[in-house]
């Protein structure tokens, strides 16, 4: 009989990637097919099926986002105090496929329920199958980035199946002749629920192979003694989880209350944060500031970067051609699915390209890559912006020009974000491990926010307009997005050397 591997056996695995790293990416695979087919459906599902405006529309996908990204705080608090990452994920693996398939009985009616049920399961799920990646690696592992990379292209294998197929079927591009008209959506959020079973059935039959990773963690005595958790704070968590629901639906519905929950959760968390680093060492407070600066940079990356799921949906519902390189595709689903698919192509390149210049003590430190990232999505803006140059007199431009503004926002999106996961677990303390992972996400919560308050900005400022002026109301904020990209990129490059010192010895 096999024994159990110890955390110690788990890290010093030889070569590049340690094999519990392909459990944890096929789960995250679906699920994320999951998460990605839903995202990219919101936004036209609202205007298409549910006749909401365009503003209403970025508004109330904003307010969906945040709620998703704001609740891996809580997931990843709970997981660090009640349940371990792995009940943690299986219990919100569980209310996703919940939302699902709320969904898929009747998206029209119950639309904002099951929003709600897949919101608060996504809070749970993602933000701790990440951190068990970050124990697979000792710390100061340098092929660390190069796992996080590898994950992220999992991330993307999902993203792209579940981007392009779920929009697609709803729309009645694929496998119209095999699905009657009025169940296309029904079978796209029904697709949603059975991949996601998929994922905690393969989490289920593997996780044995982690060893102690992500186990719950034991109550200790004041004589040092460990004991397990009484089952009744484990019970308390799903009861508190389940009476959010209603809450969830109230505040997705009226994105007013989206607002005063975005101004108090911030500053409350940013107040428990500080609360918490008065415990650690003067050397751990400091990393602790650090990845705090990283989190506030990415508040604006992904404010950018998330208009693909609202107005950029809307752009290319109205305002793309329907083939590239001559290829007939439907605009949203590449738009849905595009990024993910050059991930796919580029992440273990570039992960392996960090080995490499890691050996031969190059590689680019955190900060520059962070910075190279912010340079890269503002010149992905600008390209978005030159699609006007392609446009013709009915407001329709080229989706190949698109699909290379997505290929240059990809580059931008692989210098941060994998990396970001890295980095998290790299200045995190250990009893703080999930915190921080929740609190990138909920930086992540922020930006969504200010995406769809951006978007529907944008789509006020054309309204009554025609489809012409439509895009270049569009393009021109997508210019001015790219401005503060390149402005926020060449700041995080100039204060480098203050982060890096934050950091110590972290890479």
């Amino acid at each position: 009989m096999s024994q159990v591997q110890t955390l110690e056996d788990i890290q010093n695995f030889k070569g590049k990637y340690p094999k519990q790293i392909w459990s944890l990416f096929f789960s995250e695979m679906w699920e994320r097919f999951c998460f990605y087919g839903m995202r990219g459906m919101l936004v036209f599902f609202m205007i298409d099926q549910l006749n909401f405006d365009e503003g209403k529309a970025n508004l109330q996908y904003g307010a969906t986002q945040a709620f998703v990204y704001a609740f891996t705080f809580v997931g990843g608090l709970f997981a660090d105090k009640i349940l371990g990452f792995r009940k943690s994920l299986f219990w919100g693996g569980a209310l996703m496929i919940v939302g699902s398939m709320i969904l898929a009985y009747e998206p029209h009616t119950f639309f904002f329920t099951g929003i709600a049920f897949t919101v608060i399961g996504t809070g749970f799920f993602k933000p701790n199958i990440s951190t068990m990646v970050g124990y697979l690696y000792k710390k100061g592992d340098s092929r660390t980035d190069a796992g996080f990379s590898l994950f992220y292209a999992g991330i993307n294998l999902g993203a792209l199946i579940g981007g392009y197929v779920c929009i697609a079927i709803g729309k009645g591009q694929l496998f119209s002749g095999l699905i009657e008209h009025e169940h296309r959506w029904n079978v796209a959020f029904g697709l949603a629920a059975f991949v996601m079973i998929i994922s905690l059935i393969n989490f289920h039959f593997t996780k044995r192979q982690l060893g102690p990773i992500g186990l719950q963690p034991k109550d200790v005595l004041k004589d040092g003694t460990q004991i397990d958790k009484p089952i009744w704070k484990e019970i308390v968590v799903y009861a508190v989880t389940l009476a959010m629901v209603p809450v969830i639906i109230q505040m997705i519905d009226n994105t007013q209350y989206t607002d005063y929950f975005m101004a108090i959760i911030g500053p409350a968390t940013l107040l428990y944060l500080f609360y918490e680093m008065t415990k650690v060492t003067a050397a751990e407070r400091k990393k602790l500031f650090a990845a705090l600066i990283f989190i506030l940079f990415s508040i604006l990356f992904w404010g950018i970067y998330e208009q693909a799921g609202g107005s950029l949906s809307i752009f290319a519902a109205k305002n793309l051609s329907n083939t590239v390189l001559g290829i007939p595709l439907d605009p949203n689903g590449v738009n849905n699915s595009g990024g993910a698919f050059f991930i796919i192509l580029l992440a273990p390149l570039l992960g392996l390209l960090w080995i490499w210049l890691s050996k031969k003590r190059a590689e680019p430190n955190t900060v520059v890559k962070f910075g190279l990232g912010f340079l890269l999505l503002g010149l992905g803006y600008y390209a978005l912006f030159a699609t006007r140059l392609f446009a013709d007199a009915a407001g329709i431009t080229s989706l190949d020009f698109f699909t290379i503004a997505l290929l240059i926002i990809t580059f931008g999106e692989l210098c941060l974000s994998p990396i970001g996961l890295s980095i998290m677990t790299k200045l995190s303390t250990a009893n703080l491990q999930g915190m921080m992972m929740g609190m990138w996400f909920l930086a992540s919560a922020y930006g969504q926010y200010a995406a769809g308050i951006i978007g529907a900005n944008m789509s006020s400022s054309k309204a009554g307009t025609s489809n012409l002026d439509s895009l270049i109301a569009y393009t021109d904020g997508y210019k001015e997005l790219g401005v503060y990209a390149v402005v926020a990129g060449v700041l995080l490059i100039l204060i480098s050397p203050f982060i890096r010192k934050l950091m110590q010895e972290v890479k």
